[in-house]
Order: C-alpha cells, then sequence, then structure tokens
C-alpha cells in the first residue's frame, strides 16, 4: 500500500476524518474476525480471545457450540468439559468460571437472552467494558464505545490519539477524536491495519496509508 500525498489538517477532527477515510479505502470489508451465530456465542467467543489470536478460538468454538449452544445448556455444562474444550485458548480455567458464570447470570437474571445494554452486560461475568463493546456493537449494532485491544490501544497511541496506557482511557480518547458513526468500523479497521502494517515489533511506515498523518512515523518515506 502506498501514502498519499501529504496534505496539511489544522485541527483533530480534519486529521481524523482523513485517517478514517483512507482505513475505509484499505479495509473497506473490515468487521469482527470471530466467528458467531448470535450474541452468546460472539460473547463467549469473545472472552476466549483474550491474550489469544481469533483464529485459534474460531478452531475451538465450533465443537464448544455443538456441545452446548445456548446459555440454557453451557449453564449446566461442568467446568472439567468447557476446559476441555477450551484448553488451547490458553488460561483455560479462568476463561471457562467466566463463561460458565456468564451463561448462569443469563439464564439467571435475563431469561437466557444476552442483554443490549451497556450497564446490564456489564453485569454478567467476563464482560468487562471491551468485551461488551465487541457484543453490542457486532450483535446488537449498539455502539456504545469502542473496544479497545491490544492493537486498537498501540495505534491509537503511535497516531496520536492518546497517551493513556488503560483501555478505558484510550476508550475515552477515541470516542472524543472519532465520530461516533465510525466507531465500530474504525475498531475493526485499527485491528486489521495492526494486524498488516502497524505491527507491535516491526511496523512496515514505508507501505502504511497513513505515514504522512502519523506522529511515529513522521520523515518515512512511502513506498
Amino acid at each position: 500500500m502506498v501514502a498519499e500525498t501529504a496534505v496539511p489538517f489544522p485541527t483533530v477532527s480534519e486529521r481524523a476524518n482523513e485517517i478514517i477515510r483512507r482505513l475505509h479505502a484499505a479495509y473497506p470489508d473490515a468487521r469482527c474476525s470471530l466467528d458467531y451465530a448470535d450474541a452468546f456465542q460472539l460473547l463467549v467467543a469473545t472472552i476466549l480471545s483474550a491474550q489469544c489470536t481469533d483464529e485459534r478460538v474460531n478452531m475451538v468454538t465450533p465443537a464448544l457450540f455443538a456441545r452446548f449452544p445456548t446459555p440454557a445448556a453451557m449453564a449446566e455444562a461442568s467446568t472439567e468439559d468447557v476446559e476441555a474444550l477450551i484448553k488451547s485458548t490458553g488460561f483455560y480455567h479462568n476463561k471457562a468460571k467466566s463463561i460458565l458464570g456468564a451463561a448462569r447470570k443469563l439464564v439467571e437474571d435475563f431469561e437466557g437472552e444476552v442483554p443490549r445494554t451497556m450497564a446490564e452486560l456489564l453485569s454478567v461475568p467476563g464482560a468487562a467494558r471491551k468485551t461488551a463493546n465487541v457484543v453490542l456493537s457486532n450483535a446488537y449494532d449498539v455502539v456504545e464505545g469502542i473496544a479497545v485491544d491490544t492493537h486498537v490501544g498501540r495505534l491509537a497511541g503511535r497516531l496520536g490519539f492518546s497517551s493513556e496506557a488503560a483501555p478505558e482511557k484510550i476508550e475515552r480518547d477515541l470516542m472524543r477524536a472519532l465520530p461516533r458513526e465510525e466507531w465500530c468500523f474504525t475498531n475493526h479497521a485499527l485491528i486489521a491495519h495492526g494486524r498488516a502494517i502497524c505491527q507491535a515489533r516491526k511496523p512496515n511506515c514505508a507501505g502504511c496509508v497513513l505515514v504522512d498523518l502519523c506522529p511515529t512515523g513522521a520523515g518515512q518515506t512511502p513506498a
């Protein structure tokens, strides 16, 4: 990919809008890379994705959901059975505890349905704000924030949107800088860009469509 000719952007919003425009051009089909059929499956898959690749999660979830397809079925599962099915995602003891706790909470308090509000979702075990944002925006098209994973957090810093380290604070800064209607797309596009170009150890600034808009890429020569 080749960066476009540098253009001065006097305001934060104009710069943000140009970044979004270029991300749309580079990643027009950016979307959630977890496989799921409903909000419950997405909730479980997102819990499993902590410190694990989405590819690995997508390898694990078909067998898990075939065995326990609903919150009611999962709520009756044994810890040992769930752990055996998710072991390869890492941290499987804690993840199994969260998944089983979430399923039981949904059955007991939400009639077996994943709630559609941030406040209610945050009461579900395993559903911190990042997970809640993923579920709400992708399963229900309810956009209340921006899910900050390692890619989004890294790019928010490199692109000058935030100097914070805590995900909640990074999210706050991104929400201020980006138009609300672009929060969901930008979330997916930043993840895609982080995986393909702006990697943690060796960012490919020369091949980056945002290089002339990026404070940390200043001085780099586009390919």
